[in-house]
């Protein structure tokens, strides 16, 4: 999918007014059962199956708030075939209603800034709620995840259930996340895939409760590690090319800790640096192709041994997997409770030496970047170069002739819009206010966005005490 872009200096996009949320109409049923029938394809391929849980309890015509985790597009294809016979509206991001706002709003779709406090989105969803009498699909994630584990949501989402007061269903896929993740460049492949639909609270439930316990509640929902899934249900995932873009997500090397030296192949993911090698095998184990035992089992890279700088890596095939710790020093012996066979642990072990990072204050990133600025929904404006630089201080945006100069304190937002190939551009972060929102595009492919997301959750934590975040999600 593409988006519609215009080339523009950034004094030109300065002038244009900021897009105002328009009030959400009535959905048309016409329009509920085109994307039914437009999803049907896809789901018969995927051998779409689902399991209603106590779905008795909501009456046909009862508005309620659908939240599901988000995996790939399939999510949207199973909810309006599941669906089809209730309104509904759908919160989506801005940037998915440039040059077809006319079409998103016809399908009931409701216009968000990700990671951006959004008062305007609140209001058009109490809108739905209550005046529409329709229901609402959210995705509280915000955004598709990149390692196949949940994604953090925000303490405002039980807040959100008082001011509601409307009966919350919750929906979980299996398999969606497999069949087309992001990083592969979503291309499909071959997994059956299976949605549970549960009625999780009432309305009388959420007022008897306090934003703290709500908050818990989704937690427990949004608890889930698809890599595990596949393991414990022995699912296969055949096609060759299953770990390409793989180093999006696994940037940084185990064996030999440098960064921008991954690289994937087919089912192979390399480090050009140490050249340590993995497989990722049908069965979703990351696998050491390269690696010799050492004396208790685990695998080390010799020269990495030598060095005193390598990490020990996991053997899959050790009955327990999980991660022996090498004798090349501290850094194995901080490895210990990571089992890399498992991509989201891999990923665990990036988000905690991105926190070791921030903590000793050498996390920074300066990069140059090509610039698209969102504004309205007419286009999506190329204003030019400018330069990114993320640090303790959270971001700093300069650039188009020295016209553009934006700062993002690190309290900003407990996460980070990013994106992998974003409408067929690139990888991408994506920082701004209510009125205008900046694309950044890095212009050296080889910085790896999944860190800066990374970076920002960490940075928001240590900004933000968590006696503080405690306090307001009691309320």
């Amino acid at each position: 999918m593409k988006i519609k872009l215009e080339q523009k200096n950034y004094k030109e996009v300065a002038e244009i007014p900021a897009y105002k949320n328009k009030t959400p109409r009535k959905q048309r049923a016409i329009w509920r059962k085109l994307m039914k029938v437009l999803s049907a394809k896809d789901l018969k391929d995927c051998r779409f199956t689902y399991e209603f849980k106590d779905m008795e309890k909501l009456s046909p015509d009862e508005p309620c708030l659908f939240l599901m985790n988000h995996s790939s597009f399939t999510d949207l294809e199973i909810f309006s075939t599941l669906f089809s016979d209730r309104q509904y509206h759908i919160v989506m991001t801005l940037d998915g209603f440039v040059g077809k706002e006319w079409l998103m709003r016809s399908l009931g779709c409701i216009p968000a800034r990700k990671f951006i406090t959004d008062m305007p989105l609140v209001k058009d969803i109490v809108h739905c709620l209550k005046d529409l009498g329709s229901s609402v699909l959210m995705y509280p994630e915000a955004s598709y995840s990149f390692d196949g584990t949940a994604t953090s949501l925000p303490s405002s989402v039980g807040k959100c259930l008082k001011l509601f007061n409307v009966p919350v269903v919750m929906i979980t896929t299996e398999g969606a996340f497999h069949r087309d993740p992001l990083y592969n460049g979503l291309r499909k492949r071959d997994v059956a895939v299976k949605a549970t639909v549960k009625y999780l609270l009432s309305a009388e439930d959420i007022k008897s409760k306090s934003v703290k316990e709500l908050n818990e509640i989704l937690k427990q929902e949004f608890s889930f590690d698809h890599w595990r899934w596949q393991r414990e249900n022995g699912i296969k995932v055949t096609e060759p090319f299953r770990a390409e873009g793989l180093e999006r997500v696994l940037y940084k090397c185990p064996v030999c800790g440098k960064e921008r030296t991954m690289h994937s192949t087919d089912s192979a993911l390399t480090c050009k640096s140490c050249g340590a090698t993995w497989e990722l095998t049908e069965d979703g184990a990351m696998v050491r192709k390269d690696a010799v035992a050492d004396g208790d089992g685990a695998m080390v890279r010799k020269d990495a041994a030598a060095g005193g700088d390598g990490v020990a890596v996991s053997n899959a095939d050790t009955a327990d997997g999980e991660i022996a710790a090498s004798k090349a020093g501290a850094a194995g012996n901080a490895a210990r409770s990571y089992d890399f066979s498992y991509v989201s642990d891999w990923y665990r072990w990036e988000r905690d030496m991105v926190k070791k990072e921030i903590a000793e204050g050498k996390y920074y990133l300066d990069i140059p970047v090509d610039i698209v600025v969102v504004k309205d929904t007419k286009a999506a404006y190329q204003v030019g170069e400018g330069r990114l630089v993320h640090s303790l201080n959270g971001f700093e945006l300069t650039g188009c002739g020295g016209e553009l100069e934006y700062h993002q304190s690190a309290k900003n937002s407990y996460s980070l819009y990013a994106d992998y190939f974003w409408y067929e551009i690139g990888d991408m972060v994506s920082i701004g206010t209510i009125d205008v929102q900046y694309y950044c595009f890095p212009k050296d492919k080889s910085v790896n966005v999944a860190k800066v997301r990374l970076a920002t959750e960490e940075m928001y934590k240590l900004s933000i005490p968590e006696r503080l975040r405690a306090s307001e999600e009691a309320m």
